[in-house]
């Protein structure tokens, strides 16, 4: 299967140096390039891709909001790019619905592997981002997070699959901890996701993480 990507970036150099790496990949074809989020999105609409590469800051409508509107009108999952290395952009784009955040210092493997990962419903941050976001939600606070009623949706089982995934765990890692198959581990993954209404396994960390079921320190499962 070919894996259809528009890519947009404002920088025209930028934007066909990823095209480029992107395109010669023979299971990957750039489908259309944007130079701002408008133009972005009425790409995905036209070439309805499998991943947009889209750049934070571009003119007209940025990333974000480019990576909102694409994410509720199709099911084109959204990479996004930066030089900048801010938290903030991180929660914005996560919570608009990105399922990849790298920064443009990528290595080009990096790319096109972020670009494979999400395009078969995986989720992908740069190390450096994946660390500051755990950092951020696993920050000591003064007193303990309140019960949280969004895990009571879950069995005892998919409790700890969410616990497992929150400690970056692959789900053949997760079936060894649990002496489970991978497709039971697969079944558990999704029903977490659905129960709890996440798009994928990144807001399932930063839910496990916000409903106080991982905590800065706490041991592992069994430990």
């Amino acid at each position: 299967m070919t894996i259809r990507v528009v890519v947009a970036d404002d920088q025209e150099l930028v934007r066909s140096g990823f095209a480029m790496i992107l395109d010669v990949q023979p299971d990957i074809e750039v489908v259309a390039e944007a130079g701002d989020g408008a133009a972005a999105v009425e790409a995905v609409r036209r070439h309805s891709p499998e991943v947009a590469l889209l750049d934070i800051r571009m003119p007209r409508m940025d990333g974000i909001e480019a990576c909102r509107a694409i994410s509720a009108e199709s099911g084109c999952r959204s990479v996004m790019l930066t030089t900048f290395d801010s938290d903030a952009y991180v929660y914005e784009a996560l919570h608009a619905g990105a399922s990849g955040f790298l920064l443009k210092d990528v290595r080009r493997d990096d790319l096109v592997h972020a670009v494979r990962v999400v395009a078969r419903g995986d989720s992908l941050l740069a190390p450096s981002v994946a660390r500051r976001l755990v950092e951020e939600y696993t920050r000591p606070t003064p007193r303990a997070p309140l019960p949280d009623a969004r895990l009571d949706a879950l069995t005892a089982r998919e409790r700890e699959t969410l616990l497992l995934l929150a400690r970056g765990m692959s789900n053949a890692e997760i079936a060894a901890e649990l002496v489970v198959s991978d497709h039971t581990v697969k079944t558990h993954v999704g029903n977490v996701l659905a129960k709890l209404g996440l798009r994928d396994r990144i807001q399932a960390v930063i839910c496990a993480y916000e409903t106080g079921l991982v905590t800065a320190g706490s041991p592992p499962p069994g430990g």
